[in-house]
């Protein structure tokens, strides 16, 4: 699973498939096969704001697919928020998918690497916060430190 939320996509393939729905965009029909594919790459690339991009596609698809083409979308709305770090919004798409097919074996893997780095981030945060906090309480000693020894004097 941590192979596809860090596949990235070639620029030749981005820039193929952003021709491709530009050029339906130009001629007023885009199908969801060239939105799919567009957003698809615009969710493995390495920048920001093109998978944000590719979010919006995808939710903007999500109510005019199938329930099979759903599927495809939720999956690929959680690999988009993983990749931005939105593991809140990530696991409610996993879950969302789960309702429907409680057994999908790509989306119980996904809700494991998602929960295990929701739990590693959050152990992570607690240890900034620990270090802050022990340098604020050092801060504070010094400075008692500091009085108490002017005080003395």
């Amino acid at each position: 699973m941590e192979a596809v939320v860090n596949e990235i996509v070639s620029p030749e393939d981005l820039l193929k498939f952003e021709r491709k729905y530009n050029a339906e965009v130009k001629q007023g029909k885009v199908s969801k096969a060239s939105e799919f594919e567009y957003a698809w790459c615009l969710i493995r690339s390495r920048y920001p704001d093109d998978i944000k991009r590719g979010i919006v596609i995808l939710e903007e698809l999500f109510p005019k697919g199938s329930q099979e083409e759903q599927r495809d979308y939720i999956f690929y709305l959680a690999v988009g928020n993983y990749r931005l770090k939105e593991y809140e919004e990530a696991l409610k798409c996993i879950r969302t998918m789960l309702k429907n097919e409680p057994k999908n074996q790509q989306a119980l893997e996904m809700e494991k690497l998602i929960e295990k780095k929701m739990h590693r981030d959050g152990l992570v945060g607690m240890a900034i916060v620990g270090t802050v906090a022990a340098a604020g309480i050092a801060g504070v000693a010094g400075l008692i430190g500091l009085a108490i020894s002017r005080g003395k004097s």
